[in-house]
């Protein structure tokens, strides 16, 4: 039986995907297989010896130590685009709040109602005020969407659909991504140009290395004066005290964030929310079932689909006898792996192998079922990290 180990309040309909006969999932719960995770951290000692998997039940996975899971062959998976359209939908509403000052006007009619005024005397002040409350219209205006992933990708038709121009910027979009991707989206060749002909610039940036702090003092230099900033990537992606600096230019007019931070509290011209993004209930449904339904087919067939540091391996079964092997990615090493199952007498009947970076992943049916000590001689090589039977 597989335990698996949650670490945040999951969706119902994730749990029931994983059977009772076969599975034992808990908050509380000694030597796990896997763990299922939102926005929980993940500590160096959640990674015991037993642990085969991660799951993310969301896109971002800055919580989890990736770098000590490759080192200890463990596959991170995430749920890429399940949560896009709770995101797109926050997005838009944060796009129309700062260029019609929503949230403005809704405070000035529930002071007036505080006050108890006749319905003449309401009347007469809503129809004075409102023009204090006059926005501008999205339809004509120019969005820049940075990162074209699932959600991206979305937010750009979303900006197609209310008759915006759109410009869009990603330098590591996939096939898959830009397949989805309508032909009116304008691509950029660089953020900077992005950044001088957009009214409204989106993010949709995961956090790594390389666009951690990527809006910054020098990049908020680029942008077209007076423009909309609207962060519902992840929090360090934006510098937020250099963000001040552009509110107080005017650089920035307004500053829409899902990540409140003390320094900006306070400011008219900042709307923050607390980490709504992906906070629907289909969003949490979505992401719950996309993340157990891949720890249910890496844990019983060593499939790896839509993980963050392992190859995408998919191998339909030629066996009922499946051996799967972590490796690190150098020379020589898948003939060290079949050398070991010649020395156990084992035929292959069929196997896929896959690298990505330093990592390399095989999974091998073979025609009888291996003896126990063959994990333990696989583990015996050199540059192999874990191997399990399935």
């Amino acid at each position: 039986m597989y335990k698996i180990l949650t670490l945040n309040p999951i969706s119902v309909k994730g749990l029931e995907r994983f059977s009772r006969d076969r599975y034992e999932v808990a908050s509380e719960i000694g030597h796990p297989d896997a763990i299922l995770v939102r926005s929980a951290k993940v500590t160096e000692t959640h990674l015991t010896p037993t642990l085969k998997a991660i799951a993310r039940a969301g896109a971002g996975t800055d919580n989890i130590p990736i770098p000590l899971c490759n080192d200890r062959g463990i596959p991170v998976f995430n749920a890429p685009g399940a949560n896009a359209n709770a995101v797109k939908e926050l997005v838009l509403a944060g796009m129309l709040s700062a260029s019609r000052n929503i949230l403005e006007g809704v405070a000035y009619v529930r002071d007036l109602g505080a006050k108890k005024h006749s319905p003449e005397e309401l009347h007469k002040l809503v129809e004075g005020g409102k023009k204090k409350f006059a926005g501008l219209e999205l339809r004509g205006k120019t969005l820049g969407v940075a990162g074209l992933g699932a959600i991206g990708s979305l937010v750009a038709e979303m900006g197609l659909s209310m008759g915006m121009h759109v410009l869009g910027y990603d330098p590591a979009i996939s096939v898959d991504a830009a397949w989805r991707l309508s032909s009116e989206v304008q691509r950029m060749d660089n953020l900077a140009s992005l950044l001088a002909k957009s009214d409204f610039v989106s993010l949709h940036l995961p956090l790594i290395p390389q666009t951690k702090m990527l809006i910054n003092e020098e990049s908020l230099g680029w942008v077209k004066k007076g423009a909309v900033l609207v962060n519902f990537s992840r929090d360090e992606v934006v510098d937020n005290q250099a963000a001040a600096k552009a509110l107080d230019s005017g650089r920035l007019s307004r500053f829409v964030t899902d990540f409140p931070h003390a320094s900006l509290m306070g400011r008219p011209d900042v709307m923050a929310t607390p980490h709504l993004g992906a906070s629907t209930e289909e969003a949490e449904e979505n992401c719950a079932l996309m993340a157990a339904n891949q720890l249910i087919d890496f844990l019983e067939n060593g499939n790896i689909v839509n993980s963050v540091n392992f190859p995408r391996l998919v191998l339909e079964r030629s066996s009922q006898y499946r051996i799967a092997v972590v490796n690190r990615n150098v020379a020589k090493m898948l003939g060290k792996v079949t050398n070991v199952l010649a020395d156990f007498n084992l035929n292959v009947v069929d196997m896929l192998n896959k690298s990505r970076d330093d990592i390399a992943y095989n999974l091998i049916d073979v025609e009888s079922a291996p003896p126990l000590e063959v994990i333990a001689a696989m583990e015996q090589v050199e540059g192999v990290i874990c191997a399990r039977l399935l």
